[in-house]
């Protein structure tokens, strides 16, 4: 799939099928996670791969599972109608879209600085970096077929998430991923689409 084709099809994916990803496929996607910029060269990113469903839901057990719309509709931030549909379809779906996925990758980043409470923004080039490899590996997905969606764990997620897994305390999880093969039907919400017109602007604002 050509790199412009990818980005214009990625997008949130919270159904799939029953199809396993092969071993190598996944080497391929987290290898592309690896060519992203690091702020200090060493990449030195975990990824640990759940695909065994057992583990999987210990790993998940901390994820709200009986949320609905009406939880949505507490949200008092939320005012766009596009916004409030997005949230309405997936706030429901953020355990169900990550057990239903055929693999849940976990992204693991060093704890070099409190990332929660920067002295500075160079303080979060850290968690800048993992981001990109996020990126790179969700658009890799995109390209060899499959989807992917996201939740950046709340509470005591992380924690129960490292007490299935094991990894060290010095490492911290920016978000869950869940990827598989889209099912048919699969839903893609409706998006806030740019004004590049409005917001791309040629030297000054």
């Amino acid at each position: 799939m050509e790199l412009y084709e990818a980005i214009n099809r990625r997008s949130s994916v919270r159904e799939f099928t029953d199809e396993a990803i092969p071993e190598e496929t996944v080497k391929r996607i987290i290898g592309a996670a690896y060519k992203a910029p690091t702020n200090d060269h060493f990449r030195d990113w975990h990824f640990i791969v759940v695909t065994d469903k057992a583990v999987m839901r210990e790993v998940l057990d901390g994820v709200p599972k009986n949320l609905t719309v009406k939880d949505v509709d507490k949200m008092t931030f939320i005012s766009d109608p596009v916004q409030k549909g997005a949230y309405q379809f997936a706030v429901p779906k953020q355990y169900s879209m990550l057990m239903d996925a055929a693999a849940v990758i976990i992204p693991l980043m060093k704890k070099k600085v409190d990332v929660l409470h920067p002295a500075g923004l160079s303080h979060l080039n850290c968690f800048a970096s993992v981001w990109c490899s996020i990126e790179n590996l969700w658009l890799a997905a995109t390209a060899e077929g499959y989807g992917c969606n996201l939740r950046i764990p709340m509470d005591g997620e992380e924690e129960q998430a490292r007490r299935a897994t094991g990894f060290p305390d010095e490492y911290m999880i920016p978000c869950f991923i869940g990827i598989g093969r889209p099912a048919d039907g699969a839903v893609r919400t409706k998006q806030l689409v740019a004004d590049m017109e409005k917001q791309l602007h040629w030297q000054r604002f």
